[in-house]
């Protein structure tokens, strides 16, 4: 539970100190962002490779080692000189992250005997929600009073903890049997390559614009990367198994999530930037007003799940989908002397669609494999979820920068071209979430009784 817990807070603390690592570094938006984008890319990277390593060196070691990794990361965060090593430490700091938060649920489910792996995994859970909820706030209050390095210090008497309790109650797995397993290097190459290749993509975009060879050639280069990644995988040891893509509905959900995650990773980039910059507020008054909508979140997925258990796959999903855009657009019509309770309101009904948003389709996605194909199907959740998010802050980049552009040619001064940015912004992701009623309408009403297997794409 710490270990998942480390790994959330970890995901979700920077963002509210943002403004002040692009005020201290003198860097634009767009330069900021890679501290969060190289954390997304990296943690997707690393995913595919646990397994792998796991049976290579087993649990005890492997964990011993991201967690050394993952500590020493946050310490060189901490300390970074310039944007540069900041972005890099995140880089490393993800990549030990990666490994650690499915590797921890992996040690519960083989070393708990059957009756109490329910209540260990639902425990877990708790540990990296109450992760995601709290990291905002820990974060505004650390920036505040102690300023952006700080938010990185947390994770060094974490971390320490972390590791004490590994080597003293996970040592007997120190014997765990390992394997030299082949890894599929082929497949991981092309992975890798086909991923570097989507986030080169949207840079170039933002670099020449649409008009320019460039884009095209890197789109090119992605797909190649893509099919031949296809082709490569059907084998025994492929990295990962796309056998889960023959559902309809598991491609259905799997849209939704991706679009679901590229509005909300790149909307959530900016709200710090609202807050603090458009409206003044403290780094520790952005943390508080952040909080609620992660709590809403918390407390609105049990009965998401139960809605969904009773008939409302569809439905709750396309009411989240309208009230978290809805949300966004309340964003972008804030005004300067907004009050307090107002953003407050905002941020809960918020939490509440993304709740609704969250748990039904995820159930969805599950629901459309076989039961032996349930590991794959999560793995594919993850990447999907880290693919999106990482393009959806990348993209929001990209959007910011041709809305920037277009206000300054149109001659208007410096900051108002800014703040007008930023609310086009969140309009676009209004707009981005919208486009997941399309697929959200395909899924079922209620989570289908497979019996083993979900409705087969045509062949």
């Amino acid at each position: 539970m710490l270990t998942a817990s480390m790994a959330s807070i970890d995901r979700s603390i920077v963002n509210v100190s943002l403004p002040a690592i692009r005020e201290d570094f003198k860097v634009g938006i767009n330069e900021v962002e890679w501290v969060v984008t190289a954390y997304m890319l990296s943690f997707l990277l690393v995913l595919p490779l646990m397994n792998w390593l796991k049976s290579r060196i087993g649990y005890y070691r492997l964990t011993v080692i991201c967690l050394s990794i993952f500590t020493a990361g946050s310490v060189c965060c901490s300390m970074a000189p310039d944007l540069f090593w900041l972005v890099l430490c995140r880089a490393i700091q993800a990549a030990a992250g990666g490994i650690i938060t499915p590797m921890s649920m992996a040690i519960l489910s083989e070393t708990l005997p059957r009756e109490e792996k329910g209540s260990a995994i639902a425990w877990w859970g708790i540990g990296n929600v109450t992760g995601l909820a709290i990291g905002p706030t820990l974060g505004g209050a650390l920036g505040h009073y102690l300023g952006w390095p700080s938010v990185f210090y947390i994770n060094l008497p974490l971390g320490l903890i972390a590791l004490f309790l590994t080597i003293r109650y996970l040592a007997f797995m120190k014997h765990h049997p390992v394997s030299g397993s082949k890894f599929d290097f082929t497949g991981y190459f092309l992975f890798s390559s086909f991923i570097l290749s989507v986030q080169l993509w949207v840079w170039t975009i933002s670099k020449y614009s649409l008009g320019s060879i460039y884009p095209w050639i890197v789109m090119a280069a992605a797909a190649l990367f893509l099919l031949a990644y296809i082709r490569s995988a059907d084998k025994p040891d492929a990295l990962l198994d796309l056998g889960v893509f023959r559902y309809a509905l598991f491609n259905r959900s799997a849209i939704v999530i991706f679009i679901r995650s590229i509005a909300l990773f790149g909307g959530m980039f900016y709200l710090p930037f609202l807050l603090q910059g458009e409206l003044g507020y403290s780094q520790m008054q952005t943390g508080l007003m952040m909080l609620p909508n992660a709590l809403m979140v918390l407390l609105t997925r049990p009965a998401a799940g139960r809605l969904a258990d009773k008939g409302k796959i569809r439905d709750i999903t396309m009411l989240g989908i309208g009230m978290v855009a809805l949300s966004f657009v309340l964003f972008a019509l804030i005004g300067e002397n907004a009050a307090p309770w107002w953003i407050v309101t905002i941020m809960i009904f918020r939490g509440i669609g993304m709740g609704y948003l969250v748990a039904p389709v995820s159930a969805s996605l599950l629901n459309a494999v076989r039961q032996e194909q349930t590991a794959t199907a999560t793995t594919m959740n993850s990447l999907i979820l880290q693919l999106g998010g990482s393009l959806g802050v990348a993209m929001s980049g990209v959007f910011y920068h041709l809305l920037y552009d277009h206000y300054v040619l149109s001659l208007l001064p410096g900051e108002t071209a800014e703040h007008y940015a930023l609310k086009g912004s969140f309009l676009i992701a209004a707009a981005l979430i919208l486009v997941a009623w399309i697929p959200a309408w395909k899924l079922p009403r209620a989570n289908p009784d497979l019996g083993g297997g979900g409705e087969k794409m045509a062949q």
